[in-house]
């Protein structure tokens, strides 16, 4: 299923200020939005899930199946001039944000690329849009803000100064992410720590919230 516009992501132009990133509008197409949106896992607690641990249907599944294709990752080879054959690919969904969510963060050293692809309705929240910062220290000096919808897509490679991070919010808030990592090793390490995050707030889920 062709859900996602990969010639409008060809043509988008690589942002080096202040880490190098691609920031999207729409990168799905506006017929499968609400599709995919409708589709989205049904996911009760906070975090990243991996995808053993949730429930996907297969309309949600073909959106996958591109992000991991030969097409998305050529196409992010080439903007980012990088070369990650043979390197694993890791997707996780998070359906809920908590209000201590959004810290600001460079991700881990294990990931090479990170992508985020957002898929909630119009974005009227007051908090939850993701930021691109100059600096691990200021939530405030950004260069760019994310809203987390309508399939918009952030991809950023990571590095020592990839700070992001967003104001607080407590709710629904959707997104896929897709990264690759440095080795299978590290993929199955991250994943293992997701699982072992996931088990434990679907246990304890009115701590998970707060």
């Amino acid at each position: 299923m062709d859900n996602l516009d990969f010639d409008k992501l060809a043509a988008a132009p690589l942002q080096t200020d202040p880490y190098d990133h691609i920031l999207l509008p729409e990168f799905v197409h506006a017929s499968h939005i609400d599709d995919l949106i409708a589709n989205f896992p049904k996911i009760t607690g906070p975090g990243s899930h991996p995808l053993e641990s949730i429930r996907i249907n297969k309309r949600f599944q073909s959106l996958i199946e591109n992000m991991e294709g030969d097409r998305f990752r050529s196409i992010v080879e080439n903007k980012f001039d990088l070369d990650l054959t043979g390197k694993p690919t890791m997707v996780t969904i998070r359906g809920n944000c908590r209000p201590r969510d959004g810290s600001i963060h460079t991700d881990s050293l294990n990931k090479i690329i990170t992508v985020l692809l957002y898929l909630n309705h119009s974005w009227d929240k007051g908090g939850g849009r993701l930021r691109i910062l100059r600096s691990g220290t200021d939530l405030d000096d950004y260069v760019a803000e994310v809203p987390p919808d309508n399939g918009a897509l952030l991809i950023f490679r990571r590095s020592e100064n990839s700070w992001h991070g967003h104001e607080s919010f407590g709710g629904k808030r959707q997104a896929l992410q897709l990264n690759w990592m440095v080795s299978e090793q590290d993929k199955i390490s991250e994943l293992r720590r997701h699982r072992v995050s996931s088990r434990l707030k679907r246990l304890n889920p009115l701590n998970a919230f707060s």
